[in-house]
């Protein structure tokens, strides 16, 4: 929420969209030029747009605001979706609105489903500016709280590779270092290897399955860097922390990681690109030899 006297980076982007069939636009035209007379960027997309394309912009042009406007009765299915499909590429922090001629208690089942609010015939372009403005998060950097105060050291880095066996040679052999820990995590649908240089580890990750996150990381990107770790006192806290400078959460709280560690991670389009993870040490881990670490 802005409140008054906070400093914010840009212009608050709103992305006007017309899910569906619905070939009518005149009103979403008239709201994309009532929130830009607002001082608002807004970007229409036009007209016959699928919830995946709505997401993909949305998410591509960093936008703070979805406005869904429907006329075709196909709002209980499409806008939904739009909130289904931003939960699932970790972008559940834009917030979504809807337009247009909406029974009553349909806009009960839409905010049910995750829609923040429904503007109908009658609402005008300042209630509903000022609405976005009251319920977004744009939080100026001179107001991001201190996440120092929790981070000690980095942890270890993790390297996505297709397999261990193949890979460890260049650590083991080339660079001279030794594999400490190795262990799978079923839940993430990868195999780990920790080698340390140093106080870091560099962990080795090994999809385990063709739909876990490391496998789709090197389907996209190859083989390399996945993410880098950060050691703090309390995963919740860091998490609540960077939240709280307007960090977009892939884990809204702690959950099991390797080496019996809590871990949470922030999305890379909030860390400028690096995949973040904080990590908590909580108990002892097994080494490769089956003695405690």
């Amino acid at each position: 929420m802005i409140r008054e006297g906070d400093k914010v980076p840009q212009p608050i982007r709103v992305l006007i969209a017309k899910p569906g069939l619905d070939g009518h636009d005149r009103g979403a035209l008239v709201v994309a030029q009532g929130l830009r007379d607002e001082g608002m960027e807004v970007i229409y997309t036009g007209l016959r747009q699928t919830p995946e394309q709505i997401v993909a912009t949305a998410i591509q042009e960093d936008v703070a605001c979805i406005g869904l406007s429907s006329l075709s009765g196909a709002h209980l299915a499409l806008f939904p979706e739009v909130v289904r499909l931003l939960r699932d590429q970790h972008a559940e922090d834009i917030l979504v609105i809807g337009g247009g001629v909406v029974p009553q208690e349909d806009i009960t089942l839409l905010k049910e489903a995750g829609v923040a609010e429904v503007f109908t015939p009658g609402s005008t372009i300042h209630q509903m500016a000022e609405y976005i403005r009251e319920h977004i998060r744009l939080t100026g950097v001179d107001d991001w709280p201190d996440i120092a105060a929790v981070t000690q050291h980095v942890d270890h880095i993790g390297v996505a590779v297709k397999s261990i066996e193949e890979a460890l040679p260049f650590y083991t052999g080339v660079l001279g270092l030794q594999v400490v820990h190795r262990e799978e995590i079923a839940d993430q649908g990868v195999r780990a290897a920790f080698v340390p240089v140093g106080d870091v580890d560099i962990e080795l990750l090994e999809p385990t399955r063709a739909d876990s996150p490391i496998a789709k990381f090197i389907d996209t990107h190859g083989p390399g860097v996945h993410h880098i770790a950060y050691a703090v006192d309390d995963v919740a806290v860091a998490l609540k922390a960077a939240a709280a400078a307007g960090c977009r959460l892939i884990d809204e709280k702690p959950r099991p990681g390797g080496q019996g560690k809590l871990i949470g991670f922030v999305h890379p389009k909030s860390t400028y690109g690096a995949l973040t993870e904080f990590c908590q040490r909580t108990g002892t881990a097994i080494d490769v030899e089956g003695g405690e670490l």
